[in-house]
């Protein structure tokens, strides 16, 4: 590994930026440092008062005693730099994840708290799950929904906690449907809604496979004017008929979304598998615009976290 101190001064540098930014934004949970040197694999993420650290493996190996210093003297500089103490930074070490791993339990219980964004609230832990309940590359997307929402029916695919449904609710959306597997996810959504003063009798959750639910929309000839799909990239869950893999069935979900698109609305699409390719035969069918450039926010130095597409009928 190397000195702690070019960390350090990076932390500073972009605390210096980032924090002056966030409070003229109205953001409580942003990146403060995104694996910017190659020696530091770390994400370093603000929530309100708390620091979501996340080491990612790199298949570097170090004799335990040396890792375990190493690491303290990461924590001890965030903690520095952020002016928190210690026990305000919460470790994750992260795995390449494969299947539901993004939605499984650490064994720790963690503390539900929240955080604004852009005037919404919203629920958050930093220790019981491998992710926080707040996706913060999707932020500048959620906005995006937020401020087409007035007077639409909205649809969120693979909702997961709800955030986009939150924006368009409060957006001005007259209904929405929230679909996802997960009973977890679906009540901590309700409790984002409720957070939020969202009438759940217009803006309900939906637990089922989103593929069966497209089929059944279909059938019953549901429409909507904005929709999300944000899937993620592989999934294996025992609650799904099959298995999810976003570059094999990023067609037939797009598909049977845009089926349930009124005239003149609109679908985004993203999703943040690195390799993936949209199928070019997509193109004949919509009008797609590439929105990537713009959908990753000002605080990720990775600009390829994620990928975002705008369809609409041809």
């Amino acid at each position: 590994m190397t000195d702690i101190e070019a960390f350090a001064n990076r932390l500073g540098k972009n605390a210096r930026h980032l924090i002056k930014w966030a409070r003229r934004n109205q953001i409580e949970a942003w990146r403060l440092y995104d694996r910017d040197i190659p020696q530091f694999p770390f994400a370093v993420d603000v929530y309100g008062e708390r620091i979501h650290l996340q080491e990612y493996d790199t298949g570097w190996k170090l004799p335990p005693a040396d890792y375990r210093r190493w690491l303290d003297d990461v924590i001890d500089a965030v903690a520095f730099v952020s002016g928190f103490d210690r026990e305000a930074v919460f470790l994750k070490q992260r795995a390449r994840q494969k299947g539901t791993q993004q939605y499984q339990k650490t064994g720790s219980d963690g503390e539900d708290f929240t955080v604004a964004e852009n005037g919404r609230r919203f629920w958050v832990n930093l220790g019981k799950y491998l992710d926080t309940g707040l996706f913060l590359d999707h932020r500048n997307t959620r906005a995006r929904v937020g401020a087409e929402a007035e007077g639409k029916r909205f649809l969120n695919l693979f909702a997961y906690t709800g955030s986009f449904t939150v924006y368009a609710a409060t957006g001005g959306a007259v209904s929405s449907e929230s679909v996802d597997l997960s009973n977890t996810y679906l009540e901590w959504a309700q409790r984002n809604f409720a957070l939020n003063g969202i009438d759940a009798e217009r803006h309900r959750t939906v637990r089922a496979d989103v593929f069966q639910y497209l089929r059944d929309a279909q059938t019953q000839n549901k429409r909507f004017d904005l929709i999300v799909l944000d899937p993620p990239s592989f999934s294996n869950s025992k609650k799904m008929a099959g298995v999810l893999d976003v570059q094999r069935d990023h067609t037939a979900l797009i598909d049977g979304a845009m089926s349930l698109l009124d005239a003149g609305g609109t679908l985004y699409f993203s999703n943040n598998l690195h390799s993936f390719r949209l199928d070019d035969a997509l193109a004949a069918r919509y009008r797609i615009s590439d929105l990537s450039h713009q959908s990753v926010p000002e605080d990720f130095r990775n600009r390829k976290i994620h990928r975002c597409w705008r369809f609409q009928a041809a």
